[in-house]
């Protein structure tokens, strides 16, 4: 069974010299990013995340809200094992399915047919597994010859078109989601739709970062409110989209 738990997980990015003193004036003058500290090293920090206790169990569909800057993108990237934690400890249980970073695990200067065989296997898939799953996988992009392309001659879309039909190839157990994977024309994305809803339906857990009401109340039921790399708040979705209208709502203090 998948599961997730993260206990007391902070994520540090040290700054050096004239970027330190510039980036503590541009986050101390606005309402988003990081919180502002220091490392077991007094050096100057960013701190992406802070203090994170969470538990995720098999089953469960969960968005990740907050502004800009507020970690969501820093958390999905901890529980993909991108980013280490300088304190606290990960537990993730189940194959991962990271879907939101569409340059993860693609190469270059490789054709799109290639791209599909190395993050097939980034995905944890067998040689089998990818050529039994190629030709629908090319059909889905829509994207014809320049699939005998390198992908560094791609556009934005069409390197998004690629991983996404490559990364919901797979059964995952754990799938992470950001909404950008979703951005793209809009017959493409009517059909992209339909088939993450049936991607969603093979994970055993879902964590989403969005920032539209109306995607994650289609496929989340619990969510997690993030304020400068905090975890303030942690209950049913609508609770948390708006807290002043619950009485429910797990509210986590500082």
């Amino acid at each position: 069974m998948s599961s997730i738990r993260l206990d007391r997980v902070s994520v540090q990015f040290p700054l050096y010299g004239g970027s330190a003193r510039s980036l503590r004036n541009r986050i101390v003058s606005s309402a988003t990013g990081g919180r502002i500290g220091s490392d077991a090293r007094s050096r100057t920090c960013v701190e992406a995340l802070s203090g994170i206790d969470l538990t995720i169990a098999h089953g469960e569909r969960v968005a990740l809200v907050g502004h800009n800057g507020a970690g969501k993108t820093t958390l999905l990237r901890v529980l993909a094992g991108i980013y280490v934690p300088q304190r606290g400890r990960v537990a993730v249980h189940g194959k991962i399915a990271p879907l939101f970073d569409i340059g993860l695990g693609m190469d270059g200067e490789a054709s799109g047919y290639d791209n599909i065989r190395l993050r097939g296997l980034y995905l944890g898939l067998s040689r089998r597994q990818i050529e039994g799953r190629i030709d629908e996988i090319a059909a889905f992009t829509e994207l014809g010859g320049f699939l005998d392309m390198p992908i560094r001659t791609y556009s934005a879309g069409m390197q998004t078109r690629l991983s996404f039909a490559i990364c919901t190839s797979v059964n995952p157990e754990v799938l992470l989601l950001d909404e950008g994977i979703l951005a793209g024309d809009a017959a493409f994305m009517a059909k992209a739709q339909m088939r993450l809803e049936a991607f969603v339906a093979r994970a055993g857990i879902l964590v989403l970062a969005s920032h539209s009401d109306s995607l994650l109340a289609s496929l989340c039921t619990r969510a997690l409110r993030l304020e400068h790399g905090r975890l303030v708040a942690d209950g049913p979705l609508q609770d948390v989209l708006s807290p002043s209208l619950s009485s429910s709502l797990r509210r986590i203090p500082a």
